[in-house]
């Protein structure tokens, strides 16, 4: 008996080649961007701190400016305990009287002392072998109270008034990794406890950072338990008033919408237990958290002279094992406005060309195309909605495909097979016999 294991990157050198090559575009297009980075101290507690220095200073490595802002929740609740202080939240925040305020200190100073010392590390044969960064931390953030509300004095909790936008910009642009805490000063020199999420916010709105990433213990997840790729600002604020969520996933989700909404084009609400997830994030198409953005990445649409090279790409290794005719670049490049596209995140994720017949009021769907990573993920049945849609607006009453390989498919979205005397009078005549596709028809009117 012999048993079966999925091949890896390293027994597998095709694979690692191209898994390299798939990752190389989003290395490029992150080189010199912007990541604001903020977690909460339950990441600490969990003993997960060295992989995402390790993580980060990969980031680092590739050319990414990063800020890193870290939270203390966990160890403010330790040093309360040891101190004989009744911890007391109201609304989410914190009260922080002058006792209070100096566990806050404590807390945070030691968190700050255990991040760098990792960073410094540099031991063979770990991730961060080779490495030389710099961690530089300071008076980056200008406070104010939170003040009286409703009644309830907060005290010593505050809200961010002011990022040094400059001073953060000129570390960055010296290859300095800025490590901030959840602690403002004001101009006369008060200390104020913040709220991590709230200050990531404010940090990525303020520098125009290219994404603001949020570590969360707990996952963005739909009635079905399956996790949300993908909302749009609107649907942030929603889910942060609306749904029954832990508080420190509520402030995330507020983080993210402030910032989206401040100009900020991405944030990512990511899953800290799952192991590598900021790599994961940032490196698959489909990422393992939930990403926010102003409007949805994803759109259908008919094609433009820029979307050649990637419905090529798609379509080329297809033409190539005989699953489509094979079309000249030139053939392709005039017939475009037949076209429809997926677009997410600017890559072509899928296509299909509408042919129509106006007298027999048909129309053909070809070069019905997907990414292969994307079978599986209802792709499919959004492009086939988009043509057929299309197809009604010209009067089609008929839509019809030609394949040689994917008749269950098209059965299981409404089509009936058919044979060439129900095709369109023109496309009888073209009709291959050597490649004896089969036909399939289906009625949209």
């Amino acid at each position: 008996m012999t048993t079966e294991t999925t091949p890896s990157l390293i027994d597998n050198p095709a694979l690692f080649v191209q898994w390299l090559r798939d990752v190389a575009p989003y290395v490029h297009a992150f080189r010199d961007k912007t990541f604001v980075i903020a977690f909460g101290g339950e990441l600490i507690e969990q003993g997960r701190l060295e992989d995402l220095v390790f993580d980060v200073s990969l980031l680092k490595a590739m050319g990414m400016r990063i800020v890193l802002i870290h939270g203390a929740r966990p160890q403010i609740e330790k040093q309360l305990s040891l101190r004989g202080i009744p911890s007391d939240f109201i609304n989410g925040v914190r009260i922080t009287n002058v006792e209070t305020l100096e566990a806050v200190k404590e807390a945070c100073g030691a968190l700050r002392l255990s991040i760098e010392a990792v960073f410094s590390q540099g031991l063979p044969n770990t991730p961060m072998s080779g490495s030389s960064i710099n961690v530089v931390s300071g008076n980056f953030l200008t406070a104010k109270p939170v003040g009286v509300l409703n009644g309830v004095d907060y005290l010593h909790a505050g809200v961010v008034r002011k990022v040094n936008r400059d001073a953060i910009h000129n570390q960055l642009a010296q290859g300095q990794v800025v490590l901030l805490s959840p602690l403002g000063f004001s101009p006369t020199g008060e200390v104020f406890n913040l709220s991590t999420p709230e200050v990531a916010a404010a940090v990525a709105s303020q520098l125009h950072a290219d994404k603001l990433i949020l570590l969360s213990h707990e996952n963005l997840i739909d009635e079905d338990n399956n996790a949300i790729a993908e909302i749009d600002v609107e649907q942030a604020r929603a889910m942060a008033e609306q749904m029954p969520l832990g508080q420190f996933l509520r402030l995330c989700l507020t983080a993210s919408w402030v910032a989206v909404q401040s100009g900020v084009p991405r944030a990512h609400i990511v899953p800290v237990d799952t192991d590598g997830a900021l790599l994961l994030e940032l490196f698959q198409h489909d990422g393992v958290g939930t990403m926010i953005t102003k409007n949805l990445l994803e759109t259908l649409r008919e094609a433009a002279f820029d979307d050649l090279g990637g419905i090529l790409q798609l379509i080329t290794p297809l033409e190539q094992d005989g699953t489509l005719v094979a079309r000249g670049r030139e053939k392709l490049e005039s017939e475009l406005p037949f076209f429809s596209v997926v677009e997410h995140d600017n890559m072509i994720l899928g296509c299909a060309a509408l042919y129509p017949f106006p007298e027999e009021k048909m129309a053909e769907m070809a070069c019905f195309s997907i990414d292969p990573e994307m079978k599986g993920m209802g792709l499919g049945e959004r492009i086939l909605a988009h043509m057929e849609k299309r197809a009604r607006k010209q009067g089609v009453t008929q839509l019809f495909v030609l394949t040689t390989r994917a008749s269950h498919w098209f059965l299981k979205h409404g089509f009936v097979a058919g044979n060439v005397d129900d095709l369109p009078s023109d496309k009888k005549r073209m009709y291959n016999w050597q490649r004896k596709s089969q036909i399939f028809i289906k009625k949209i009117g």
